[in-house]
């Protein structure tokens, strides 16, 4: 799969996901959705990342500020 720039799809070989920048070679560049360093991966490796997939890092930055809030 090559999926296109600016979807969100996910490397099945460690279940990050991110959104694609780019497409370098024969390689697809991921970067975390919240932001970082790009990775490559190999598009054998790739599929469109489903809705759960895509919310997980926001939900955990969510529960982290609840927690945060109920231990002062």
């Amino acid at each position: 799969m090559k999926p296109a720039i600016g979807t969100v799809a996910k490397d099945t070989r460690n279940g990050k996901v991110g959104r694609v920048m780019d497409h370098v070679g024969r390689y697809v560049q991921l970067r975390p959705l919240k932001g970082g360093l790009e990775w490559d991966v190999d598009p054998k490796y790739v599929e469109p990342a489903t809705v759960s997939d895509a919310l997980s890092p926001a939900v955990a930055t969510a529960n982290a500020r609840s927690l945060r809030g109920t231990l002062k």
